[in-house]
């Protein structure tokens, strides 16, 4: 069950680019499984249960914001 939203196509063109350089050495952007239109977060590897990633950086935004 997909859910496809109306609108233009997310590109890694649209990610800021310390976001890609924040992301751990195996994951990747990738179209979305869910949203064709939207980037997921992909795996290239499995990752082990309570793997912690970061430092984080970028806006801190509230729930009702994303």
């Amino acid at each position: 069950n997909t859910t496809e939203s109306t609108g233009a196509v997310e590109t890694l063109d649209d990610v800021p680019e310390h976001v890609l350089r924040g992301l751990p050495e195996d994951v990747r952007l990738f179209p979305s499984a869910v949203d064709k239109t939207r980037l997921g977060v992909w795996a290239t590897k499995s990752i082990l249960k309570g793997k912690k990633f970061g430092p984080f950086v970028g806006d801190k935004k509230k729930r009702s914001q994303v």
